[in-house]
């Protein structure tokens, strides 16, 4: 059996806390702000952690390995 790529796109868009949380930059802040009032803009500031029900497939997609 061939072993279980990692999966890339993921790779570049997450990484894995040692506690096994999922770490992620905020969607919304890439262009277009201008749009958003400047207390939206400053809460996207920074990164977040994943949503606890998204979480079993990063860890399946990144196959272990966060950087």
């Amino acid at each position: 059996m061939p072993k279980q790529k990692t999966h890339k796109g993921t790779k570049k868009r997450f990484r894995l806390t040692a506690t096994g949380k999922v770490k992620h930059r905020q969607a919304g802040t890439s262009h277009l702000a201008f749009r958003m009032s400047a207390k939206r803009s400053r809460n996207l500031r920074g990164t977040t952690t994943l949503a606890k029900a998204m979480e079993k497939s990063i860890h399946r997609a990144l196959n272990g390995y966060s950087n």
